[in-house]
């Protein structure tokens, strides 16, 4: 089983080389693995630091944008590029811990899921706000009630896909909202989630975090969207799956 981990990248130069080894010492001695890396028109050394560990390392296939598009785009850019039987996608920041793969993938690999999300509240939930947990239930809330469904943690990170059930969901989310796009697009084609607790260590805005209530109002205006107008489009135009290559981790694609 080969994993593809998908790391969407703006402005994480003091995590990212820290993330990089803990996501390779998470799946080395596990899984094949390969590490496409999205940077979304980053403003520090973020490029630089991705350049390096392209020059270090055969792991990576870096999608170097020449515009801020968004989460959502990014994403959607790495699903093009992605060559694994799984999809798992991380953020660059260090919230999540790469140390929880194996119980993620654990349900995929042994054939009793294809969709697997880590949730932060089946466990004991890290330093999060308040007003961050208090949104976070009611979209889920939300969520289960459009979709009959079961989740405790819609607007996780930790989201793993086989990727025949990712590359086929005609994704359109350019920012945050791709979070309650993938779930309400997953619910839709009638997948089951299967949910495992993860560990979680919230930052601040002092700290660089970048979501704020205008993602949130754009999370329920999304949820509602998908339910009511589910986009049935085929999804070829969205990703295209690479064929592994000779020298395919030291690729670096440039994008718009």
């Amino acid at each position: 089983m080969k994993v593809s981990i998908l790391i969407p990248v703006f402005n994480e130069e003091r995590t990212l080389d820290t993330l990089l080894d803990r996501v390779r010492a998470a799946v080395a001695d596990r899984w094949p693995y390969e590490i496409v890396i999205i940077d979304d028109q980053s403003q520090d050394t973020s490029p630089d630091i991705i350049r390096a560990q392209i020059a270090a390392h055969g792991d990576i296939v870096a999608v170097l944008k020449r515009v801020n598009r968004g989460k959502g785009r990014a994403i959607r850019e790495g699903l093009r590029q992605v060559t694994g039987d799984v999809v798992l996608i991380q953020d660059a920041d260090l919230e999540y811990s790469p140390e929880d793969y194996p119980r993620l993938l654990a349900p995929i690999e042994e054939g009793r899921a294809r969709v697997v999300f880590g949730s932060r509240f089946l466990d004991r939930t890290g330093a999060m706000t308040m007003t961050s947990r208090a949104a976070n239930r009611a979209l889920t809330a939300l969520t289960n009630l459009l979709f009959h469904a079961h989740l405790t943690d819609m607007e996780t990170c930790y989201k793993a896909f086989r990727a025949d059930v990712i590359l086929d969901l005609p994704l359109t989310a350019d920012r945050f909202d791709i979070e309650t796009e993938l779930t309400a697009k997953t619910l839709g084609r009638g997948e089951m989630i299967i949910e495992v607790p993860i560990s979680y260590d919230a930052r601040r805005k002092s700290e660089g975090k970048k979501i704020g209530w205008r993602d949130g109002v754009a999370a329920v205006f999304s949820l509602v969207k998908h339910r009511l107008w589910p986009d049935r489009g085929e999804a070829a135009s969205e990703v295209t799956v690479l064929a592994p290559s000779s020298g395919e981790g030291q690729r670096i694609a440039g994008s718009s």
